[in-house]
């Protein structure tokens, strides 16, 4: 337990209460869409409300989640640990160790898999067998309480990601790897403080506008996940809760099975790309600073130096003990031609 309360509180926190937060809205919006014949929202509202999912999870969790940065780093803004392509980058950049990352993964996947679990109560209730009459609730009115991947009343894509009829499986790879090499790009220049920062606290608000507007320009191809925690956690509740191995293969209609580890690798390799891509172009041109400069500028020490009126003595003499001389220190001279009315300025004020 000590252990765990250690891992859990020391920055960055194995903290994953906010990551259900993101997933239920970001599915929710989904529910919503799907369930009520799209009378109750459309693509753009469940591009909107993920991306204003991404935004809160940041607010709420940014502070204790954020990248382990360590002294000096030149990345100050404190993301949210809810996307395992977003640790990876955080560890190739050396502001995450790398023992961390399984363990976030893990519980990033657990959490999205409750998340799952909440929309389907929310939206589906306890199913058949408890409603013995009507009304019955959205996911199972929809679907006439047949849970289905393919077909005009499918409901799996509520949950997890699946290509659209036209895109192929190499195509749906290639897009979740641009992708998230674009979210990563664009994360990793917000972070950079050598960069053109935005304001100070608008950076979640900065991203949410970023994942906005990958959803709109590269979302009709896959859905967009960009995130292999929020795709394959989702997808295992749909295994579990009635959808069956179907979830697993590729729509039969094309023949084949495999889709679901393309939202589980492509984001991964997209978001190492993303990263080595903005280290090769940005950050690999920024000038270095001397070290041996700033290590003598922190070295530098200031002593007070004045004389110490109640003893008439100077922190030298008082630290060696010896006396001082008489006369010491020296009376002002009356004589001087400096006029006492002329103003002297002062060091506050110089």
């Amino acid at each position: 337990y000590q252990w765990w309360e250690g891992l859990s509180t020391r920055p960055p926190g194995l903290t994953w209460g906010y990551i259900p937060l993101l997933q239920i809205i970001t599915l929710g919006t989904a529910a919503q869409r799907i369930a009520f014949f799209e009378t109750k929202g459309n693509i753009i509202t469940g591009y909107v409300g993920s991306a204003i999912a991404v935004m809160v999870g940041i607010h709420v969790a940014g502070g204790i989640s954020g990248p382990s940065t360590p002294s000096p780093s030149p990345y100050s803004f404190a993301g949210a640990h809810m996307n395992p392509a977003f640790s990876l980058a955080m560890c190739l950049t050396e502001q995450f160790p790398w023992w961390k990352f399984p363990i976030f993964v893990v519980v990033q996947i657990l959490a999205s898999f409750i998340s799952a679990g909440a929309v389907y109560i929310l939206y589906y209730g306890m199913g058949e067998q408890y409603w013995a009459r009507e009304p019955h609730d959205a996911i199972w009115h929809y679907s006439n309480g047949t849970l289905t991947v393919s077909g005009p009343r499918e409901t799996a894509s509520i949950f997890a990601t699946y290509p659209a009829d036209n895109v192929s499986l190499a195509n749906g790879f290639l897009d979740q790897v641009i992708g998230t090499g674009v979210l990563l790009v664009g994360v990793l220049g917000l972070m950079d403080t050598r960069n053109k920062p935005v304001p100070k606290g608008l950076e979640p608000v900065a991203v949410a506008l970023l994942v906005l507007s990958i959803e709109c320009s590269m979302g009709a191809n896959c859905g967009c996940p960009l995130n292999p925690a929020r795709d394959i956690g989702p997808r295992l509740f749909t295994y579990v809760a009635g959808w069956g191995p179907e979830v697993f293969r590729w729509v039969e209609e094309r023949g084949g099975s495999g889709w679901w580890w393309v939202p589980l690798v492509a984001p991964l390799l997209g978001a190492a790309m993303g990263t080595y891509l903005y280290q090769l172009f940005v950050a690999f041109h920024y000038p270095e600073e001397d070290k041996d400069i700033l290590a003598e500028q922190s070295s530098i020490v200031l002593v007070n130096t004045s004389i110490d009126a109640d003893i008439v003595i100077s922190p030298k003499e008082k630290d060696t003990g010896k006396t001082a001389p008489a006369g010491y220190p020296p009376p002002p001279d009356t004589s001087s031609t400096v006029s006492p009315t002329v103003p002297v300025t002062t060091l506050k004020e110089s």
